[in-house]
């Protein structure tokens, strides 16, 4: 580990969170390790976990313009998307708290780094689902029954990367799931359009959570770890480009088939603009490189709701 990457010992920051993120500068000292537990010392995964919702809600309204956007769901899963992706963190840090400590920019966690014990870790689990819970039961029963169906993905996807070289895939399923559960609250079923807008967002997921894996490629291939990145190796570039490129047309083919017409089509080119982008200057061997491209899908995320909310006002 280089000195840049050391965490503070005075502050307990983690190595790769943002310097000067708000946790690190304004939250109580007692609440910094479980903030960061929590990653809400970075906010770009929480979001990159609500624009499926979004995109959910946003397709509902399109297909039925008089029921119109949901704000209330909307505000809702924004609130459910911050505890539940928390949660998320928090049983995976406390499953991989052994790998952690062999893993350069993850040894300065709150588990691993011994600011907070494992079973406090569970202690606040526990407090997030519940929490959870409570948002997703304001929703119709077939959602809250999908929403609890989902936690089976959530549970298992920790220990994929012991047994599998496509982990990126199973969290595509947990991290798209809110897709489904956007527009079944609206409608109280799932239907074709969202079935194609969410296994696109699984490609999309498998592409972005790649390009991030790239980090820690070294420290993945020396205790074993499997990850996309290791098994795509040199031809990373195309194979992630060829997920984008398939993310996109059926993500266009599902909003189409909801009602969608030529203005989110030209819109949605932004997004597609910004996935070419990545794939064209991904530097898996420049520092810094590989997050910028990740935490740039925050705008594909989005540029999608925005192109779906103008479809709808038109």
């Amino acid at each position: 580990m280089t000195n840049t990457d050391q965490p503070n010992s005075a502050t307990g920051a983690v190595a790769d969170a943002e310097a000067g993120n708000w946790v690190d500068r304004y939250a109580p000292d007692w609440l910094k390790p479980y903030a960061r537990l929590a990653r809400w010392d970075r906010p770009i995964p929480f979001w990159l976990l609500f624009w499926p919702c979004g995109w959910g809600l946003g397709l509902a309204a399109v297909a039925n313009p008089q029921r119109g956007f949901d704000w209330i769901a909307c505000i809702l899963m924004i609130v459910g998307a911050l505890l539940m992706r928390g949660a998320g963190c928090t049983f995976n840090d406390i499953v991989d708290r052994d790998i952690d400590m062999a893993v350069a920019r993850t040894r300065s966690r709150p588990i691993p780094s011994g600011q907070v014990s494992a079973r406090s870790a569970l202690v606040f689990l526990a407090a997030q689902v519940l929490l959870g819970a409570i948002i997703l039961f304001q929703f119709n029963r077939f959602t809250v029954i999908a929403g609890v169906a989902s936690l089976v993905i959530v549970v298992i996807y920790p220990f994929m990367k012991r047994v599998t070289w496509w982990p990126q895939a199973f969290l595509g399923l947990a991290f798209s799931y809110g897709a489904l559960l956007g527009w079944s609250s609206q409608t109280g079923g799932l239907s074709v359009p969202i079935l194609l807008v969410y296994f696109g967002s699984i490609l999309w997921v498998i592409g972005y959570d790649t390009i991030y894996a790239l980090q820690d490629i070294e420290d993945d291939a020396l205790i074993g770890v499997k990850s996309t990145a290791r098994l795509f190796g040199s031809k990373t570039q195309p194979i992630v480009g060829g997920f984008y490129a398939a993310a996109y047309v059926l993500w266009l083919a599902g909003a189409t088939m909801a009602g969608t017409g030529l203005l989110f089509a030209l819109l949605s080119l932004i997004a597609a603009g910004v996935l070419a982008w990545q794939v064209w200057t991904l530097d898996a061997n420049e520092q810094g490189n590989p997050v910028a491209r990740f935490r740039s899908n925050h705008y594909v995320g989005i540029t999608l709701l925005l192109a779906l909310l103008a479809e709808w006002v038109w």
